[in-house]
């Protein structure tokens, strides 16, 4: 299977499994094959200060600032996804391996369940996040096309493949052409739904 730099984020199922620890701050995630279970990217918070480790363990967690990097399985950044403190509303902004800023996020003011909007660097949105408070059931939808699903259940599986809240699936519609950005802007949305939406 080729799972270069430019081919991983191409795929379109995805496997995405938290670390859990009970003393866990940071936001560390590793994302596999779902069939074959190989691991393709990580997804680490590896320079988390010292106040936001002690307020991850308060209720101000889902205010806190985060910088998170996804590598593929030799190492190589493959995206960034940076927010400064949140007050209210999350904006967090996607970089791509250059540093070159991809797009952003924002989440929606008094909406109902989980949702937040995606944008290209020219704030034309590209899509919407919308999805239910009770389950990890996401969708990124635009009108009435669906881009991608989040789910505790994969189409290739006969039935559930995991049973915690801290795994889950991600599926991308083949409608969305190679490297478009915004395939990798939908996997930096689903590494952090924790904390923009769910905590």
């Amino acid at each position: 299977m080729d799972t270069t730099l430019n081919s991983v984020t191409d795929l379109n199922a995805f496997f995405v499994k938290e670390h859990v620890g009970m003393f866990k701050a940071a936001n560390n995630y590793d994302i596999l094959h779902p069939e074959t279970q190989e691991i393709l990217m990580t997804c680490r918070e590896e320079n988390l200060g010292i106040f936001t480790k002690i307020f991850r363990f308060t209720d101000y967690k889902r205010a806190t600032p985060f910088n998170i990097e996804l590598k593929d399985q030799q190492g190589r950044k493959i995206l960034t996804i940076k927010r400064g403190i949140s007050i209210f509303l999350s904006h967090v902004e996607v970089f791509d391996e250059k540093d070159q800023l991809i797009g952003y996020f924002k989440q929606k003011f008094f909406s109902i369940g989980g949702k937040f909007n995606l944008y290209n660097p020219q704030g034309e949105e590209l899509c919407q996040l919308k999805g239910k408070w009770t389950s990890w059931d996401f969708r990124f939808v635009h009108g009435e096309k669906e881009f991608a699903h989040i789910s505790k259940k994969w189409a290739g599986m006969a039935k559930e493949l995991f049973t915690t809240a801290d795994n889950y699936v991600l599926e991308i519609s083949d409608q969305i052409p190679a490297q478009h950005p915004l395939r990798k802007m939908i996997i930096a949305a689903v590494m952090c739904i924790d904390m923009v939406l769910k905590e």
